[in-house]
């Protein structure tokens, strides 16, 4: 029997609580709470600006970290699991993921808006350079850095360790079973709140310059709010659809067709525009960008006062927006690269869509600047305050603009639709208990619903300033979460480096059949203390004294054996004196080592009673990571010896080794 709903009850009753007490909120008293929504953007500005810089470059330094480190060979999946598509495959579904509303409405507005603004200074070619730059960095490495860490830890514990391919998964090292309850519905709410805003915000920015471009083109005669309700509705509609009528396919086509729209559109400005000056322009502006990344991503204007609110308005805005769209795009990016390396998944991500990125920019934003200061003497400057519309003001200045306007319409139209459609799937997965299930039809038309009532009420009652303070405020506690769950992902890797790369113990791994009874015995006895200790004393010692007695008696070898039976950590040694050399040392000590909470509580495992267990591991003089030992009996224990005896022997032999065979202080002198 079909369930008639796959939400968690907790999970969707505390984000529709949130969500539609700020409705309620802003339609009951909306003076009042404006106001409270700019106190809190002007405080989270004031206050937390510095947080969200910092927390991007964390993103981006982790990312960096594991992509040189060892750590990077890991695989998202299992170690023979091969790539679910091929590298290009993976490389051009990373390009779409980099395509939306976004780059069409930034596009021509941002570079233009920064190089009109005083943050930038100078001639009019270093003031195009810097916008350029301004904008690459809002849009660069950042932004994929924090889809990526979140992309990474979802891919990671979804294919490696086989949980749901959710937020709550991403902290299994931290919680255990406990990302079943509570606290993991607790991350799921925050998860589904940022998402939730992050998309309205997207959808508002989407119905205004959709308004714009049917403006422009003439179908209609004014961008008024009524009409963006309409787009928004429509949209909205088309997205369900898609949704609840298994049209996935034809969707997936249309995206497809999109991109080659968008592509197209590039390429028509691309060659209408300064061609030669483009080219030369998208290697300036890598250069440019790379040169100053590490300057950019610590810089909180706190020197230069006169530009925190361009700085607080744009690269806080932005970085709040990320944040937001993070589970959305990271679920994506996750789904699709099952079978990668760490190291490959970090390269593709982070560079395959931000030098798409600088391209697309360097297109549409200096030519926006080469036109503007040419053929538009001035013209494209004077609708910086309407974003919405340059785009459209853009293309008039180029061959063919109803065409262009049209096609530029239909991208944003497709764009728009396709991110909704995605978003509802986005939203019914955080939201869902099991995340296996079909989620029934009228939860896509509830959050469709949900949507569209929340951007019209945020857009009536501020705009698209209100909708952006939302998504600042949800974001920030977000942000704090992603980095717990950097430390998660940290741990879980370091868990499983140290899992993957252990070999046989030394102690079993020549193990024959005569004795496992007696070696299985002794795997089922959790070893404590005064079991090391009866190890030491009846089986060690002896096996020391036999070894000692032929190396000194028929070979002439000053042989000592060391009782530290009563020190912390009991241990017994074999040393072999020389007098030029370092001296020969086989010791064994009693360590302690923690046991999880869970194997103690596990019911199948009756012989783990005690929160540490001991075993004697061997050390050496050279201070070499030793093993245990514990599964020895004296003639093995006299074979291990003389294996690390031999070792010592080879290495005296080789002049290569001289630095550490001989003693410091013969050096010395």
């Amino acid at each position: 029997m079909k369930k008639r709903t796959s939400f968690n009850p907790f999970v969707i009753g505390v984000t529709l609580f949130f969500v539609l007490l700020l409705v309620a909120m802003i339609l009951i008293v909306p003076a009042q709470t404006q106001a409270l929504l700019n106190q809190a953007k002007t405080s989270i500005f004031a206050n937390f600006s510095w947080f969200y810089v910092l927390t991007f470059s964390v993103f981006l330094g982790f990312l960096l970290i594991l992509s040189v480190s060892n750590l990077g060979n890991i695989k998202l999946g299992q170690d023979e699991e091969e790539p679910e598509f091929s590298f290009l495959s993976w490389l051009a579904m990373l390009f779409a993921a980099g395509m939306g509303v976004g780059l069409m409405f930034f596009g021509v507005a941002e570079p233009l808006t920064h190089y009109l603004s005083d943050i930038t200074t100078g001639s009019s070619e270093h003031k195009q350079q810097e916008a350029l730059l301004h904008t690459l960095f809002h849009w660069g490495i950042h932004a994929w850095a924090v889809y990526g860490t979140i992309a990474l830890a979802l891919a990671y514990f979804g294919f490696r360790y086989k949980l749901p391919l959710a937020l709550r998964s991403c902290f299994y090292p931290l919680l255990k079973d406990r990302i079943n309850g509570k606290i993991g519905d607790a991350i799921d709410v925050m998860a589904l709140l940022a998402t939730l805003f992050g998309i309205i915000t997207t959808l508002g920015f989407g119905s205004s310059q959709l308004g714009a471009g049917l403006e422009q083109i003439g179908w209609i005669s004014q961008n008024s709010f009524a009409l963006q309700v309409g787009v928004i509705v429509v949209v909205m509609c088309l997205a369900v659809f898609s949704a609840i009528s298994g049209v996935g396919k034809g969707v997936k086509i249309l995206s497809e067709i999109n991109l080659t729209l968008a592509f197209g559109l590039l390429l028509f400005v691309l060659i209408a525009g300064p061609t030669l000056y483009l080219l030369s322009a998208f290697s300036d502006n890598i250069g440019n960008y790379f040169s100053n990344l590490v300057q950019l991503s610590f810089k909180t204007y706190a020197y230069e006062q006169e530009h925190t609110g361009w700085f607080s308005g744009w690269t806080v805005l932005y970085w709040a927006w990320w944040c937001s769209w993070a589970p959305f795009v990271g679920l994506f990016i996750a789904r699709i690269s099952k079978g990668r390396t760490i190291r490959e998944f970090i390269f593709g991500v982070l560079v395959i869509p931000s030098l798409f990125g600088i391209l697309w920019f360097t297109v549409f934003g200096n030519t926006a600047v080469w036109l503007n200061d040419g053929i538009a003497a001035g013209g494209l400057g004077e609708f910086i305050s309407s974003p919405e519309i340059l785009l459209f003001k853009f293309l008039n200045y180029l061959p063919l603009p109803t065409i262009t306007g049209f096609v530029s319409l239909l991208v944003i139209s497709l764009f728009f639709i396709t991110s909704a459609d995605s978003g509802i799937y986005v939203l019914n997965n955080i939201a869902s208990r099991d995340k296996s299930l079909v989620s029934p039809a009228w939860q896509a038309i509830m959050w469709g619903t949900l949507m569209s009532v929340v951007a019209i009420v945020l857009m009536q009652s501020g705009g698209l300033a209100n909708l952006q303070t939302m998504t600042l405020i949800v974001a920030l506690p977000f942000a704090l979460l992603m980095l717990v769950m950097c430390f998660s992902l940290w741990k879980g890797l370091i868990a499983d480096k140290k899992y993957f790369s252990t070999k046989v113990n030394p102690t079993s791994i020549f193990w024959s059949g005569d004795k496992w009874k007696s070696h299985l015995e002794q795997m089922m006895n959790q070893t404590q203390e005064k079991d090391i200790l009866r190890f030491l004393k009846n089986t060690a010692l002896p096996a020391m004294r036999e070894l000692r007695q032929e190396l000194a008696g028929k070979y002439n070898l000053s042989v000592e054996i060391n009782t530290l039976f009563e020190q912390e950590e009991p241990a017994l040694e074999l040393v072999i004196h020389k007098e030029s050399m370092r001296d020969f040392m086989y010791g064994i000590k009693s360590v302690g080592r923690e046991v999880s909470e869970q194997l103690i509580n596990d019911e199948n495992l009756p012989h783990i009673q005690h929160s540490v267990t001991y075993e004697p591991y061997t050390y050496f003089f050279d201070g070499r990571v030793g093993y245990d030992v514990q599964y020895m009996d004296q003639d093995e224990l006299i074979a291990d010896m003389l294996k690390q005896y031999e070792r010592y022997l080879s290495l005296l032999d080789d002049v290569g080794q001289e630095l550490m065979a001989h003693e410091q202080t013969e050096l010395a002198e």
